[in-house]
């Protein structure tokens, strides 16, 4: 198999096209011929601002969807021919043929989920990242610690806050939020509430209203309020949700920032997410989500793949564009590129 891949070959360079190496499936892993791969806000950061995890030349890219072309030896449960997608974990193993940004890319198994035929690559795509990210705020030990997702799941009286529920991992994490049994609140600029609502929200707040806060905190009252989970984590967002927490007694706010920043209550912790870490310090919640729960979700239609894609053709030439794209800003959209 002749692999090519969009590199990064220094800091704050431009995507270069050229060769990659070829591809083998270890123990664990899987290899998959892309279709399709998303971009997220962490590639274009990693471009403008090189930083000090990061490594060069690499590969980067954390969402693929297409076809299995071999399988490790010990992997059972997937196959040659399968219609995947996947979380690809550059970010962990630190080998580039690991990024998702090449046509042909070895995937941990533990990241990886088979989605129904009817289902096209480019809506499948915006998943991955999303997934491993709420995921990792909602169900890690030391975070929200919610209980796993399940189909057809029954209430379990609790609530949790969501703020930015329009956003790519918002979007996600309102669904699992909602399959684990939770009510959710959330948040949502105004053309977007309706779209928040239709995955599950059973109240949606404009964001941009001046009464938000006690917006949020009327319609959390009395109900057995678990946390928030604030997938934005600006100052302004983290400020707001703490307050909301604050009000409501204390507790955890789950943020998409590895660092969160300071000045909460004192009753209210902020506990930044690394989407990684689902398959590495805690695979029981990758075990839990990605194998046992995302197929089945995504099979009948408990899990949708949302946001809507924003696609750019052309191949690993254009994913620079896309990056572009990204970086001028999209809303409850997510940029793909068909390779």
């Amino acid at each position: 198999m002749s692999n090519q891949a969009a590199w990064i070959k220094s800091e704050k360079t431009k995507l270069e096209v050229g060769s990659a190496p070829e591809t083998k499936a270890g123990i664990g892993e899987v290899v998959i011929k892309n279709a399709f791969v998303a971009i997220n806000p962490v590639d274009w950061k990693i471009q403008d601002y090189s930083p000090p995890f990061q490594k060069y030349p690499d590969i980067l890219g954390r969402d693929i969807a297409g076809e299995i072309v071999e399988v490790g030896p010990d992997v059972t449960r997937l196959h040659v021919g399968q219609r995947v997608i996947a979380h690809a974990l550059g970010r962990l193993t630190g080998n580039p043929a690991h990024g998702g940004f090449q046509l042909y890319t070895i995937a941990k198994e533990i990241t990886v989920a088979p989605i129904p035929d009817p289902m096209p690559y480019e809506q499948a795509v915006v998943l991955p990242l999303a997934i491993s990210t709420a995921a990792a705020g909602l169900y890690q030990k030391g975070f929200l610690a919610l209980p796993y997702p399940t189909i057809n799941p029954k209430s379990s009286g609790k609530t949790i806050l969501i703020w930015g529920g329009s956003s790519s991992v918002g979007s996600t994490a309102t669904q699992l939020a909602v399959g684990s049994g939770l009510e959710v609140i959330s948040t949502a600029s105004k053309k977007n509430l309706d779209y928040v609502k239709g995955l599950g929200a059973k109240h949606v707040f404009d964001h941009a209203s001046a009464t938000v806060v006690e917006d949020i905190l009327a319609g959390l009252k009395g109900t057995d309020f678990v946390g928030a989970y604030d997938a934005i984590s600006s100052p302004e967002t983290l400020k707001a949700s703490g307050e909301i927490v604050h009000q409501l007694g204390g507790g955890t706010i789950a943020t998409v920032l590895s660092t969160p920043a300071g000045g909460l209550p004192s009753n209210v912790t902020a506990v930044g997410v690394l989407a990684v870490s689902i398959a590495s310090e805690q695979p029981d919640v990758g075990d839990a989500v990605w194998r046992k729960y995302v197929p089945e979700a995504l099979k009948n239609g408990e899990l949708l793949p949302k946001p809507e894609p924003l696609v750019i053709k052309g191949g690993l030439h254009h994913i620079q564009e896309g990056l572009d794209t990204l970086r001028t800003g999209v809303s409850a959209a997510k940029v793909v590129v068909e390779l």
